[in-house]
């Protein structure tokens, strides 16, 4: 066996790139649905299904890289961090993808159509919600330098720079939603109440994609932490 074998057969393959493999398919999952809610906004159904099926599709791919990371990811690791460690990161991405399907399952199954009234500010919403998600996945991309630094020096500083930018971005998302609901809440009498209470629950879990996101911060936080 060579030097390169031996040393992966005692130390692992790093769960770094695996990582990084499925976050990339997890924010795309997300990014679809910019597409998705316009089509829904024109009511123009058989391109929200052509969305919606991407969404899926992207969305399967992160759950068979998610399954291949949990079956080949080895019981102990001779890194900075633990199984567990990676495992939650792991978890937490994969709430993005998960996220984004719920989103535009829920709309496509009710045909639901977002109030002119509150269209833009939605769209303004998600876009920030999803700005989010792709400061998480550049702050997840940085693993491999910080690795290779053994959680030491300037890779700390800057990934600790780029959660806390994670941080405000998640901040200025809760601002928008609070300014939403509040759009909804004041055309809300002229809805059937079930629609309201479903456009509140959209709004809701859109909110989700920046918490997943921020989480996903935290849990960087804890690892150079420790």
């Amino acid at each position: 066996m060579n030097s390169t074998g031996y040393i992966s057969r005692i130390f692992g393959a790093s769960p770094v790139r695996p990582l990084q493999r499925h976050f990339d398919k997890a924010a795309k999952c997300a990014h679809k649905l910019p597409k998705f809610i316009r089509a829904t906004f024109r009511e123009d159904w058989s391109k929200a299904d052509a969305a919606r099926e991407k969404i899926i599709l992207l969305e399967h791919a992160a759950d068979d890289l998610k399954r291949e990371l949990r079956l080949n990811l080895p019981k102990s690791l001779l890194m900075p961090v633990s199984r567990s460690d990676v495992l939650e990161m792991l978890s937490r991405q994969d709430r993005v993808a998960n996220k984004a399907k719920d989103i535009s399952g829920l709309i496509i199954g009710r045909k639901m159509v977002m109030p002119e009234a509150i269209q833009t500010d939605y769209l303004a919403f998600l876009e920030r919600s999803l700005d989010t998600v792709t400061q998480a996945r550049k702050s997840v991309h940085e693993l491999d330098q910080l690795f290779e630094s053994g959680f030491r020096g300037a890779e700390v500083d800057l990934l600790m720079e780029m959660t806390d930018e994670l941080s405000r971005l998640e901040d200025q998302s809760d601002d928008l939603q609070v300014h939403l609901r509040r759009s909804l809440f004041a055309i809300e009498k002229e809805l059937p109440p079930i629609e309201a209470m479903f456009l509140y629950k959209v709004i809701d879990w859109t909110g989700d994609l920046g918490d997943i996101a921020q989480r996903v911060g935290s849990r960087l936080h804890m690892m150079i932490a420790r």
